[in-house]
């Protein structure tokens, strides 16, 4: 075994510190919303909270789980994230394909690689983008929040490198059998990029899943708000059309802090939930669907 030379230790503790500082920026915050949301109105009122919880309590979950509003919310987001992943990435790959063959293969590609580029650089705008979603009798549906944000270029692009990346001969290969064009995109190519639609269904997953801006455009009724729409609402704007009676009584007794990061940690739960299974696929997807030179 080769002996590191001094520099290289050096700079590997210096990596190993670095990498310690960057997560810690990244974890701490969440510890202490994690405690904030365990912890007594009185001891988060006083700023005792740093780490752990204080006075130890779950009634702010118990209060935000007794909430039909919440779950109406949930219940939103995780229809659009069921419909909206899939038809994406559906979507996605259709596109990817043809576009990651040569030219003398697909004659039109490079005309229309400039388009989707182009949609990268120019949009319509905000308000077309509602005339268009009203016209199109969409409003308070979950086609407004899924349908606009189909098709993301950024996607498009890594998929398409990765599937330039699979030999062509494996593609031949199928075609001599008979194989069409769908065949051999759901049957050879699909499974070789695997890494890829993991990493991409992550990012189009969480992009769902945090969106709120358009389902307060696009949602006329609070009960049709996805629940990163309803926390923006409730939680950072405080909507007390959204709070009752009942619920006015009951932030007397605990603290606007805390049930604010429960509700922010239920948010973020399903992410953290859903992370440690694509995870191993992310690196390799990132590297080998990145821009080829």
């Amino acid at each position: 075994m080769q002996k590191k030379s001094v520099s290289r230790i050096v700079f590997e503790i210096i990596n190993y510190c670095i990498m310690f500082l960057l997560t810690a920026v990244c974890l701490l915050p969440v510890i202490h919303v994690l405690a904030l949301s365990f912890s007594s109105n009185t001891a988060a009122a006083a700023g005792l909270v740093k780490l752990l919880p204080v006075e130890f309590t779950t009634y702010s979950y118990q209060y935000v789980a007794g909430r039909k509003e919440f779950w109406n919310a949930v219940l939103r987001s995780l229809q659009r994230v069921g419909i909206g992943v899939p038809l994406s990435m559906l979507l996605t790959i259709l596109i990817a394909y043809p576009l990651s063959k040569e030219a003398d293969r697909f004659r039109f590609r490079t005309v229309y690689v400039w388009i989707f580029f182009f949609t990268m650089l120019f949009s319509g705008g905000l308000i077309p983008g509602y005339i268009l979603i009203q016209n199109l009798k969409m409003m308070d549906s979950i086609w407004a929040l899924i349908l606009p944000i189909a098709v993301s270029v950024y996607n498009v692009v890594l998929m398409l490198n990765f599937f330039r990346g699979i030999p062509r001969e494996l593609e031949e290969a199928a075609q001599i059998d008979g194989a069409g064009h769908l065949q051999t995109c759901f049957r050879i190519y699909v499974p070789c990029a695997l890494p890829s639609i993991a990493t991409i269904s992550l990012f189009t997953f969480v992009g769902h899943w945090n969106s709120w801006f358009d389902g307060l455009l696009f949602s006329n009724f609070s009960q049709n708000y996805p629940l990163a729409s309803y926390l923006q609402t409730v939680v950072v704007k405080r909507d007390m059309a959204l709070i009752g009676a009942g619920d006015l009584q009951a932030l007397q007794n605990i603290s606007d802090r805390t049930v604010r990061c429960a509700q922010i940690f239920m948010g973020m739960l399903p992410v953290l939930v859903v992370y440690p299974f694509v995870q191993k696929y992310f690196v390799k997807g990132i590297v080998v669907g990145s821009v080829k030179g």
